[in-house]
């Protein structure tokens, strides 16, 4: 009798707590590579959390007043969020256009960008000052509600919300709640249509952000087009991480996937190639329109001008061109060879924008302090063992209980 049975079969509450407590307890081998790498950094990074909390967020950060935003707003949040925009993606295309090729993989992506905006969330309670602030932009306090960041505030609380409702069939069936997720699954349609709107909202939301520091940003990486950028950026960003999670994850959990999602994979990454040649072909052709109208050639010829080039044509033009023939050609490990280079192209992009290209001609420029970077490592190495806990425990890339295809029939 499978842990979902036995829930099903015995609804006290003294079995249900038993079962969760033992749902708790790790399983499979502790020395693990992925582990000790992982466990020292996220106790020093708790450590320096608290010193955070404690002592401010001056003493470990680099931040200033005239940079507030660095690493933990650049990476953590602004390229975060662009990775987990694969959700939306992956659910428009199954739920709205019917490509139901696609449906094996929505689970663990709704998962990946629900788990994404959660702990980026928190990485921006760890960046803000007066952490116990954070409710103003969401009531429009010393805003307005028609102020960007308010916006963003309530896209991103009411993404997240949507996120877990798509996500909780999985839960329900883990707990073996039968009239919980027949009522989860007719909401998941709305929670899907109501998400993909609020991400296309606050994906370009973002981008609007920088609008306001048109004197700050390098003229290569700023235009009045940049919401468009980061919403059209976020779905080659998107689809590329999940091309990369899901090869990581069919090595890593391989005997939890069933064989007819095994056959299913090699023709979800090749649609998933053909879809980020067509978006970086748009994305990179409004770069051009954006770099010819701004009239920019005199600003080529210098270091700035080549880091842009290096961007542009490395991490642009270059995956674009392998996944277009990798994609024709059928080459698998050519594509996971392009999902990577667009994922450092969408990092460096995000940091030129935020870091790099921020007040890039100040004297003293904002450099990450080593603390900085452990705390984000911490962030990441945390999501990435609640990620690994859920598909060892729920539905995510294995196949729903028995019961759930029988009531489906």
């Amino acid at each position: 009798m499978n842990s979902q049975t036995a829930i099903a079969a015995d609804n006290d509450g003294k079995s249900t707590w038993k079962f969760l407590l033992r749902e708790l307890k790790p399983k499979g081998r502790w020395l693990t590579p992925f582990n000790i790498i992982s466990i020292p950094i996220i106790l020093f990074g708790i450590a320096l959390i608290v010193i955070r909390f404690w002592k401010g967020i001056g003493a470990i950060t680099n931040l200033s007043q005239e940079i507030p935003w660095g690493l933990w707003i650049g990476f953590d949040v602004v390229t975060g969020v662009a990775f987990a925009g694969g959700a939306y993606v992956i659910t428009f295309m199954v739920y709205i256009l019917n490509m139901r090729q696609y449906h094996s993989i929505v689970r663990v992506t709704v998962l990946n960008g629900f788990l994404a905006y959660l702990f980026y969330a928190g990485a921006l309670l760890l960046d803000l000052g007066r952490p116990w602030n954070v409710i103003n932009p969401i009531i429009g306090n010393n805003f307005g509600v028609s102020s960007v960041l308010f916006l963003v505030a309530w896209h991103f609380l009411l993404y997240m919300i949507a996120q877990l409702i798509e996500f909780s069939p999985a839960i329900a069936e883990w707990l073996g709640a039968r009239r919980a997720r027949k009522i989860l699954s007719a909401m998941t349609l709305g929670a899907v249509i109501f998400g993909i709107t609020l991400s296309m909202l606050h994906q370009s939301g973002l981008g609007a952000l920088y609008l306001m520091a048109k004197d700050k940003i390098h003229p290569l990486w700023y235009s009045e087009f940049i919401p468009i950028m980061f919403f059209v950026s976020s779905i080659f960003a998107g689809l590329s991480m999940v091309i990369f999670e899901g090869s990581i994850s069919h090595r890593v959990f391989f005997s939890q996937i069933s064989e007819k999602n095994h056959h299913k994979q090699r023709g979800i990454v090749l649609g998933l190639s053909k879809i980020c040649t067509g978006s970086m072909f748009v994305y990179f052709f409004l770069q051009l329109l954006v770099f010819i109208h701004g009239k920019r050639w005199d600003l080529i010829n210098t270091p700035m001008g080549y880091w842009y080039l290096l961007e542009m044509l490395g991490f642009v033009l270059l995956p674009m061109t392998l996944f277009f023939y990798s994609y024709r050609s059928g080459n698998i490990m050519l594509i996971r060879v392009a999902a990577i280079l667009t994922m450092v192209g969408v990092v460096l992009n995000r940091l030129n924008v935020t870091i790099i290209g921020f007040r890039w001609d100040m004297a003293v420029h904002y450099v990450p302090s080593w603390m900085e970077i452990v705390v984000t490592l911490t962030v990441l190495f945390t999501e990435l063992w609640i990620f690994r806990w859920v598909i060892n425990r729920l539905p995510v890339l294995r196949d729903s209980p028995a019961w759930v295809k029988e009531e489906n029939n």
